[in-house]
């Protein structure tokens, strides 16, 4: 029998027309949320630059949500991170997972040392025999950044050379002890805040560098990355629902979006306790999904590489990493960019602080 497609024919050439894309006027002023609306109402990744914003905006005046940042690349070198620590006092974050690098190159400024605008046109072989090392067109002293390497090997020094950390317990350590001397980095500001991070590449960047030179000194370090996979899919335990925010990609990125689909393996009937499951795959497997309600990402990575900096939400829904109802959104633009757009017109929409999630405050969750 013919399926009859009219009525649905026409219902989809209603929905097509029913917003008009609408040229911006050049007004003054003009706030940044203001040219945010404009810019929703436009296309391409200046359309998508304003939907990332509104749904932030929704996961921060959703009480029912944790959220989560994943914070790649490295992004503080370019003057990015005192926007992380913004977010962090605000509580417009629950948990941070970043790269190493990020929460570690923000310490050279927070030391009082300083990156400097430089060119991405330059003979590389003089900048190596001046001690200054390039991140496209900044540009960091070599010397600047072993101090930095040297201020975490000190720390490191402080503790339980017979204790197994986990990057959670070894960030929050380091970052109360950067507090007591003023150091005001990420690390410092997610210890006060009580803003769990979990680094899970933490090796790969100075921390490994420091614990080397710890090692050379007689201290042995362990960092326990099963620990802390542990540690992180229990906190499935104290959250109703979840929101993620990706600047960049990587094992950042990768390690939240676990969150929703591997949490449920840490208990025998594959069930979170006092958390709501979606169904399973038509009986496939006993496996449980809990998928993200809000995703956003801003990302320079393309989908058809097969990398997960890339990949859509929409191809994540068929791993029941987000909902099927489609609470997100990615733009393709630099963070650079986008990062403090985005950050301005949040401080413009959303007046005070946004109550943190409840596992924050128990104090089991925080050691002495």
């Amino acid at each position: 029998m013919r399926k009859d497609y009219s009525l649905t024919i026409k219902m989809e050439f209603s929905k097509i027309f029913s917003k008009k894309v609408k040229a911006i006027d050049v007004t003054t002023p003009t706030s940044i949320s203001e040219l945010l609306n404009k810019m929703a109402q436009t296309g391409f990744q200046g359309r998508k630059l304003a939907e990332v914003t509104e749904i932030i905006e929704k996961m921060i005046n959703d009480k029912d949500v944790t959220i989560m940042m994943g914070y790649a690349g490295s992004l503080s070198t370019t003057g990015q991170w005192k926007i992380i620590n913004w977010f962090i006092e605000n509580n417009f974050i629950d948990v941070l997972v970043p790269t190493g690098a990020n929460i570690s190159e923000d310490i050279v400024e927070a030391m009082g040392f300083s990156y400097y605008q430089g060119s991405h046109l330059v003979n590389d072989r003089e900048l190596f025999k001046m001690g200054l090392n390039r991140y496209y067109d900044v540009y960091g002293r070599e010397d600047d950044y072993l101090k930095m390497t040297e201020l975490i090997a000190e720390f490191i020094q402080t503790l339980n050379e017979n204790y197994k950390y986990s990057s959670r317990e070894f960030l929050y350590l380091f970052g109360k002890y950067l507090c007591e001397k003023g150091i005001r980095s990420i690390v410092a500001v997610a210890a006060e805040k009580k803003v769990p991070i979990f680094c899970p590449a933490i090796i790969d960047s100075p921390y490994g560098d420091a614990a080397l030179i710890a090692k050379s000194r007689g201290f042995n370090l362990t960092i326990d990355a099963v620990k802390d996979y542990v540690e992180f899919m229990k906190i499935a335990e104290k959250v109703k629902e979840t929101g993620v925010i990706y600047i960049g990609g990587g094992v950042p990125k990768d390690f939240i979006q676990l969150f929703a689909v591997t949490a449920d393996l840490l208990y025998p009937d594959r069930r979170i306790p006092h958390r709501e499951k979606m169904p399973n795959r038509r009986n496939i497997s006993d496996e449980t999904y809990y998928p993200h309600k809000y995703a956003v990402q801003i990302t320079t990575d393309s989908p058809q590489w097969g990398g997960l900096s890339g990949c859509t939400f929409e191809e994540a829904v068929s791993w029941g990493k987000e909902t099927p109802e489609g609470n997100f959104a990615q733009c393709y633009c630099d963070a650079t960019i986008a990062l403090p757009i985005i950050a301005h017109a949040l401080a413009e929409r959303i007046k005070g602080k946004r109550k943190p999630s409840a596992f924050r405050l128990e104090k089991e969750f925080w050691p002495a």
